[in-house]
């Protein structure tokens, strides 16, 4: 089994606590019940990004998982699970974007927001309403229309904040090969 650094462990601590306060704090109430717009998902797309997978998951898991315990309803546990799904596949897609180098092209910021789309049409318009029939034997009206919200408001904040983080980390980082001496 391959061991986390230390940088991956905080970063897992620290991306999931930001997860928190965005989702909890940072929220427009949308026409659907319990469905809000947030923008923890690009920082769960960008952290997965820099991360990978694993720390995605776990992120998305337990940030989430505060979020729906500090509302004092309970845990959610399929949308709680769908947010661990999009960090893990979010983790997975973008492990040819290596924002570490100091470089964020074009091409990464299309690779990245391909990514996150097609994340989040997986977790919102199946993985979160499966598991809410599976579960909890929701409606099923109710589920898709959440999950319609919640999916294309998640694809639009990812796309502006997420690309907007990888954009700034990005330009943070020495691009690789700049602190050599030139003769």
């Amino acid at each position: 089994m391959k061991k986390f650094s230390v940088k991956t462990i905080v970063a897992i601590g620290i991306g999931a606590a930001l997860f928190f306060v965005c989702g909890r704090f940072i929220a427009i109430p949308s026409p659907v019940p319990n469905t809000s717009i947030t923008i923890q998902y690009g920082v769960l797309g960008f952290m997965s990004a820099v991360f990978g997978p694993v720390a995605g998951l776990l992120i998305g898991l337990i940030g989430h998982a505060l979020i729906d315990a500090s509302w004092g309803w309970g845990v959610w546990w399929s949308w709680v699970i769908a947010s661990g799904v999009f960090g893990f596949l979010m983790g997975l897609a973008c492990k040819k974007i290596n924002l570490d180098d100091g470089i964020c092209s074009k091409k990464d910021i299309a690779r990245f927001n391909i990514s996150q789309l097609i994340c989040h049409i997986v977790c919102w318009g199946a993985v979160a309403p499966v598991l809410d029939i599976l579960i909890y034997q929701e409606p099923v009206e109710k589920l898709f229309a959440q999950g319609l919200v919640a999916g294309i408001s998640n694809a639009v904040t990812t796309a502006v904040i997420g690309t907007l983080l990888c954009i700034a980390y990005a330009k943070a980082k020495p691009q690789k090969g700049s602190l050599t001496k030139e003769e």
